[in-house]
């Protein structure tokens, strides 16, 4: 494999960047063609028309939505990391008494924080946003998607 460099850092995905996005794009292009042209077929053109363009839509949006669950997954994984870490413990004796949104909070309190917001936040049952509040030091995250 080549070491990365500007000129060869960006990645695509064939299937969708060279593949399935142009074809939509062309079926979409050809369909809203038939729109103007074909004023007696007109309106199934136009149904066809939205179809591929929720389709689309629905490409894209499904890109998206995995990239957030692999995500939310890798964060899943730092925090049970850095909780056996400090504590020695593993956070699934306790994941499950934590909510989504308090989990991901968490990721923001640095080392020093971590555990002890964990504590308050089974105990006091604090929301996302308010773990988020109750940390001094944040350990922002760049590499969000």
């Amino acid at each position: 494999m080549k070491p990365q460099s500007y000129s060869n850092h960006i990645r695509f995905y064939t299937p969708h960047h060279f593949v399935l996005y142009p074809l939509l794009l062309l079926l979409l292009g050809t369909a809203i063609y038939f729109v103007f042209s074909r004023e007696a077929e007109r309106a199934i053109w136009i149904f066809i028309s939205i179809v591929l363009l929720l389709i689309f839509w629905l490409a894209f949006m499904l890109r998206q939505h995995y990239a957030l669950t692999l995500q939310d997954r890798i964060v899943r994984m730092e925090l049970h990391y850095r909780y056996f870490t400090l504590t020695g413990e593993r956070l699934e004796l306790i994941e499950d008494r934590l909510s989504d949104s308090q989990l991901f909070a968490l990721r923001f309190a640095p080392d020093e924080e971590f555990v002890n917001l964990a504590k308050r936040a089974l105990q006091e049952n604090l929301s996302g946003q308010a773990i988020k509040k109750s940390i001094i030091n944040w350990k922002p995250d760049h590499h969000r998607v």
